[in-house]
Parts: structure tokens; C-alpha cells; sequence
């Protein structure tokens, strides 16, 4: 094995043994040199980013809104008026309210020492990288990046962040719920035996849609409606479905080493849901030969489930809270929001000088998801090798408000691997 991959198992390692420290200590102390009220900046003012900078203020004491930035301003001002009703925490002045494509590097330079990077996934490497090298704690929300390129860059701001001494915490809340916490440990510590199989889905119905504006270039519209759109949202097995594959990857210990899946678009194929699929089914092959299976849709009237299923030699869990075999459990510990949960961690590892960092864990989950992606797209088996190897670039390198045509829908066995 290279001692690449000694550190970055190392890497994992010490980010998971840092985290349930953490919540099993409450050892919060202010040894990092933020005894004084901490400033956060919001990059990203979409609903997601206004419930985490929410979700932040709420995990704890001390710690103040201080700037926000959004590409658009009809944005940023819907989300300054919510987030005004925190009352005291919400500090931020017209000066340090930014609008526009270089929003998120005025956000960076107003004087934070963290920040909420919650943009449409496709913008997460670059204001990553940015953050990093600005020298500041990140929360990011899931997924982190859409393609290969952009999972290597998110690896490389983490492995630079962890040598810089900075925190990074994902979206990826169940990481931080105590239930999951609870369960998962019984499941490495033997439980249920040796993995032998899972199942996770994320079966539901349609999302939102934003009807296009007059006023609205292809770029504007693409960008409002980045669910639809693969370069700037990932589609929905990336977008959403991670969560569950995330799970899956906790469980194992792993990535998975290769896919293959099917999917499609029946249900949602009007032109204004861009060109991304409704359906994704895939089996994922880990370690050892074991099998996960997968399932998201997002098609209205449709049975919907959302849960993980582990299923062992001596038992079977749900990996949130129960376990049925030789030893069965139940948990009944606290329930504690985790969208709250995991900003308490985040700055309790900042203020404790022991900073938390996902960003290698998120960027191999959020690869997991692209790695499905690719298979259900292309119909082709596809290894990790290939995936992390693609040449596939779908986010621009440079993106303007103008003319961009709506990327063709995949045809499993046309479109090719790139």
C-alpha cells in the first residue's frame, strides 16, 4: 500500500476519533484562540445557507453572523430579512452585504474567522479552496464538489487545511446525530458480526421549480434551478441521494470499488427540469465483496423511503437506532437536532484548538454518488479507479451570466465514459 493511502486512512481516522471524543466529552473549552465572540460569514443565502447560519447561531454562545454574500441580491436580501429575527447574533451591516460573482471572496476578507459555504455544490472546490487559503474554519454543505476535477481540489483544500490547523465540518448531519453515533459504534464494535450487505435509499417525490424570468439569461436560469442542472447540482444521486450512500460508507469503513446502475427520466421531462434523471438504481461493490444496494427517485405520486438498512452475520441493523439479532439494541439516548448538533462540534473543535476535518470523509462520499452518476449515465460498470481517473469536466472553469445550451439527457449505452 503507498503512503498516500497510509495518510489518508490516517487522515480519516483521526477525524472520527476527534469527533466522538468531542460529543462523548463535551470537553468545549476556549484553548484555540476564540475565547471572544467568533465571526461567521454565510456564502450562499438559498434556503440551505439561511437554515445553517440559523442552525449555526443556535449550536452556541458567542459566535455572531457577521457577513453574507450571494450571487444574487433578491437573494441575499430575502435571507438578511430572515436571519434578522435571530435578534443580536445577526450583525450585519450594509458594508458587509456582498451581491455578485465575487461575493464570496469579499464574505472571506470582512474580517471572519469562519465560514458557511452553502452556493449551488458545483462552487464548493473553488470557495473551499479560497477559505483555506484565507486561513478559515469552513462549514460546507453537502455534496462538495460535481465532478472528478473538483473532488481532488476539495482533498487537497482539506489535506492543506489540516496542516494550517483548520476546522472543516460537512453537511452530512448524521455524522453528528447521536442515534447514528449510538448505533454506528455497536456496529463496528461487532454487533451485528461482519457486514455482509446493505441497502440505503432515498425514495421520494419532485422538488421545487423556479419558472424562468424574462429577464433570466440560460446561465441565471440554470444556476436558480441548480437541481436540474448536473454541472453546477451533480443531479439528485449526488445532491441528495449522498446522505445515504454516506452511511453506507461509515459502515463499511470504505469507498465502494465499483458500480454499476441504471436510471432514467419518465416523470419529470419537461424542459424546465433541465436534463437530469428522476430515477437511479444502483449496486455498489465494497471490500470483501459485500454489496450495497441503492435507490433514489424523485417522482410525485411514488412511494417514498428514506433509511439505510445493514445486515450482518448476527444481526440486522437500521444504522440509526436499532439492531435486531444477538444483540439487540435500541437507543434512547438524547435527540438532539443534528443540523444544530454538528455546528456544536464544529466550533467546540475550533475552540478547543482540536479542529474537526471532514473534508477527505465528504469528498470520498460525494465521489461514491458521482461514481453512481457515471454508471447510471453511461450503463457501464465503473471501478473508483476510472471515476477519481475521469476526464469529465462539467463545471465551467470560468461561468458568466449569458448564453449556455441545456446539456444532452444521458442514454445508458450512448452516452460514453469520459
Amino acid at each position: 500500500m503507498s503512503n498516500d493511502a497510509f495518510s489518508r486512512r490516517d487522515f480519516l481516522r483521526t477525524g472520527a476519533t476527534a469527533t466522538a471524543a468531542l460529543v462523548a466529552s463535551g470537553n468545549y473549552a476556549h484553548a484555540g484562540g476564540y475565547a471572544d465572540k467568533l465571526k461567521v460569514g454565510l456564502v450562499g443565502c438559498g434556503g440551505r445557507g439561511t437554515d445553517a447560519a440559523r442552525n449555526c447561531m443556535d449550536s452556541s454562545e458567542n459566535v455572531e453572523i457577521h457577513a453574507m454574500g450571494d450571487l444574487f441580491q433578491d437573494v441575499l436580501n430575502g435571507s438578511r430579512g430572515n436571519l434578522k429575527g435571530i435578534g443580536t447574533k445577526y450583525n450585519v451591516s450594509d458594508d458587509r452585504a456582498f451581491f455578485g460573482w465575487d461575493a464570496y471572496k469579499k464574505v472571506i476578507a470582512s474580517g471572519v474567522d469562519m465560514v458557511i459555504l452553502a452556493t449551488p455544490p458545483g462552487f464548493r472546490p473553488i470557495h473551499l479552496k479560497a477559505a483555506v487559503d484565507a486561513g478559515k474554519n469552513v462549514f460546507m454543505e453537502k455534496p462538495v464538489a460535481v465532478d472528478a476535477a473538483g473532488i481532488k481540489s476539495v482533498i487537497e483544500s482539506a489535506m492543506r487545511a489540516k496542516e494550517k490547523g483548520l476546522a472543516i465540518v460537512a453537511g452530512t448531519q448524521r455524522r453528528h446525530q447521536g442515534d447514528y453515533l449510538e448505533t454506528m459504534k455497536r456496529i463496528h464494535d461487532g454487533a451485528i458480526g461482519d457486514i455482509v450487505a446493505a441497502q440505503v435509499w432515498w425514495n421520494q417525490g419532485g422538488l421545487w421549480l423556479k419558472n424562468r424570468q424574462p429577464s433570466w439569461s440560460d446561465v441565471e436560469n440554470q444556476i436558480r434551478n441548480w437541481i436540474y442542472y448536473s454541472w453546477v447540482g451533480g443531479d439528485h444521486i449526488v445532491e441528495q441521494h449522498i446522505h445515504n450512500i454516506d452511511v453506507a460508507n461509515w459502515a463499511m469503513r470504505a469507498h465502494p470499488l465499483k458500480c454499476t446502475g441504471i436510471g432514467g427520466r419518465q416523470s419529470r421531462t419537461g424542459a424546465g427540469y433541465g436534463h437530469v434523471f428522476d430515477h437511479f438504481a444502483c449496486e455498489f461493490e465494497y471490500p470483501g465483496g459485500v454489496i450495497v444496494t441503492s435507490q433514489c427517485k424523485q417522482q410525485d405520486g411514488t412511494h417514498s423511503k428514506v433509511a439505510e438498512r445493514i445486515v450482518g452475520t448476527k444481526g440486522v441493523s437500521n444504522a440509526q437506532s436499532s439492531i435486531k439479532g444477538d444483540n439487540n439494541f435500541r437507543y434512547d439516548g438524547n435527540h438532539k437536532n443534528a443540523y444544530v448538533q454538528e455546528h456544536t462540534d464544529l466550533i467546540a473543535s475550533i475552540r478547543a484548538g482540536k479542529p474537526l476535518n471532514e473534508g477527505v470523509q465528504v469528498a470520498e462520499s460525494t465521489m461514491s454518488a458521482i461514481m453512481g452518476r457515471m454508471a447510471c449515465y453511461t450503463g457501464q460498470e465503473i471501478t473508483w479507479e476510472m471515476a477519481m481517473g475521469s476526464t469529465e469536466v462539467l463545471m465551467p472553469q470560468t461561468v458568466e451570466f449569458g448564453t449556455m445550451a441545456v446539456a444532452p439527457i444521458a442514454v445508458p449505452g450512448l452516452t460514453k465514459f469520459a
